[in-house]
């Protein structure tokens, strides 16, 4: 083949690559870039937590249901009149179906977490994120007969097109004060799970914890002391969905995460 031939070959091949690398961003996420919290907060688009002037925190449980520790959570909340929002596992929804139904029979609320906990980290496929979201909302409705109302994302990582997603299937999106992150996913300690909550506890805090840790009771014994603490000092504990009702418009003083 002479010089003419084989440079008509290579550019061929060149343009055959380039198409397929567009086809395969194009089934990734379009706008895997972020805002501001201001940003999203003014819009309602994500809640971090909610101004009020009223005692009241919401105590929100990631990644279960788990047969060792979330019926002793709910053993603990009833015992202290507590309710809870739970951010529910599809998957694990599917195995443990009884638990998500005691959860909503004692009136907590329960959430949508992603089906298999996915990290939407700006390299998801589209259909992925939305057979994320659908699987589960689907299977809580079938379980309980409830939509749920509320999208967390795992680790809390989001993008543009995350929340337009969301937005799109009746979702808000939900993540926790900067200042009530327990952490406890990593097994700190009781100890410092009781302190980040009891030492931060301002009124209309999100608080971050965790009712499936594997191998970890932590959280459960965390609650044997935040619970009655909290309710000494005047708190309510109830679900998101009651926070968000009794919030105030006033702008939200940010802290630095820590």
């Amino acid at each position: 083949m002479n010089e003419g031939g084989t440079n008509v070959k290579r550019w061929l091949c060149l343009t055959a690559i380039a198409l397929a690398v567009l086809l395969m961003a194009s089934s990734f996420t379009e706008y895997p870039y972020s805002n501001s919290r201001k940003h999203y907060e003014s819009r309602g688009e994500i809640v971090w937590e909610v101004p009020m002037d009223e005692k009241l925190i919401a105590l929100t449980f990631d990644d279960g249901p788990d047969p060792k520790t979330t019926d002793r959570i709910l053993d603990l909340l009833a015992e202290y009149d507590a309710k809870a929002t739970f951010f529910v596992i599809g998957r694990r929804a599917e195995r443990f179906p009884e638990i998500v139904r005691r959860e909503v029979s004692e009136g907590h609320e329960i959430a949508n977490h992603t089906y298999n906990h996915l990290y939407f980290n700006g390299r998801n496929r589209l259909q992925d994120i939305a057979d994320e979201m659908d699987r589960t909302g689907e299977k809580l409705a079938e379980i309980s007969g409830q939509k749920p109302r509320w999208f967390r994302p795992p680790g809390g990582f989001y993008n543009e097109t995350v929340i337009r997603m969301a937005k799109e299937r009746g979702y808000t999106v939900i993540l926790w004060s900067w200042h009530q992150d327990t952490r406890d996913w990593v097994s700190p300690g009781v100890g410092h799970i009781v302190r980040k909550v009891l030492n931060n506890a301002r009124n209309g805090d999100i608080v971050l914890l965790h009712d499936h840790v594997a191998g970890s009771t932590q959280t459960v014994q965390a609650l044997e002391q935040i619970l009655p603490e909290l309710k000494r000092r005047g708190y309510r504990m109830v679900t998101v969905s009651e926070l968000m009702k009794h919030g105030k418009s006033n702008p939200v003083k940010l802290d630095k995460p820590h």
